[in-house]
């Protein structure tokens, strides 16, 4: 009972940040299921990659369905970032004491403080203004920073695609979050695979209970979130975010007192 409760309110997390703004459930599910129910870290990402796989497939099919979701350049930006994600680990593996766990965690924080503080009010008029070449170099020089630094400290993906999508190629905040968890399906998928073949099966019933919790709640958010305004859709996602950034620090800092005793 115990480990389908925290499954269920890490599911709750991830699928709240995966439906409204396109984040990594690895960043909520991962340290839930580490300091509450002691599993392995290793073993903990492979579930909360999996996990995010059908959460972001379910949330893109739905962002597409509204028509906010940008396939041709989001496909563009997928195999640059697969390409340099690889390449930024290869980096990183050179490099000792490149461990940035935290930067997720605070700029998950951040960024919902932004959402709130300047909201996102692009729309998809003035995206349209941008020629389709400059989208394309666009989306690739954006895919290799995103690659890279997600190689390189292993964490940050999802809030790196929406703050690039958002801040950098002038994407109005739907097709946004529809376009990262377009791609984040894919890497997910990528990164799950490798984890249980690397690292064999994990826990089936944590796995089971992550994976349906965080597909209902992105399924649920991602329906609300293409319903709502521009202004409303901000807050929300602001909202979300600054709280599970909070919720997240929390978290770590209870591992971290935990392992310090």
């Amino acid at each position: 009972m115990f480990k389908f409760l925290i499954c269920f309110i890490a599911g709750i997390g991830a699928g709240l940040g995966t439906g409204f703004a396109g984040m990594s459930a690895a960043a909520v599910i991962s340290p839930m299921l580490i300091t509450f129910l002691g599993l392995p870290a290793y073993e903990a990402v492979g579930i909360a990659l999996a996990s995010d796989v059908l959460a972001s497939a379910v949330s893109a099919y739905t962002y597409g369905k509204n028509k906010n979701l940008d396939i041709r350049n989001g496909i563009v930006m997928m195999v640059t970032v697969l390409v340099f994600t690889l390449f930024g680990s290869w980096i990183a593996s050179m490099v000792p004491n490149t461990t940035m766990g935290s930067f997720s965690v605070f700029m998950t924080l951040l960024l919902g403080i932004k959402f709130i503080v300047k909201p996102v009010m692009a729309t998809k008029e003035s995206m349209a203004a941008v020629s389709a070449g400059k989208r394309i170099i666009q989306s690739v020089i954006s895919g290799t920073i995103v690659g890279f630094i997600c190689g390189f400290i292993g964490a940050g993906g999802g809030m790196m695609m929406l703050l690039i999508l958002t801040s950098v190629l002038g994407y109005e905040l739907k097709t946004a979050v529809g376009t990262s968890v377009f791609i984040m399906s894919f890497t997910a998928l990528t990164g799950s695979v490798s984890h249980f073949v690397i690292g064999g099966m994990p826990d089936i019933w944590c796995l089971i209970f992550c994976v349906a919790s965080t597909l209902l709640w992105a399924r649920i958010a991602a329906k609300f979130a293409n319903k709502a305004s521009a202004i409303t859709l901000n807050r929300a996602t602001g909202v979300v975010l600054a709280v599970l950034g909070a919720a997240i620090l929390v978290v770590n800092l209870t591992t971290k007192y935990t392992y310090n005793r």
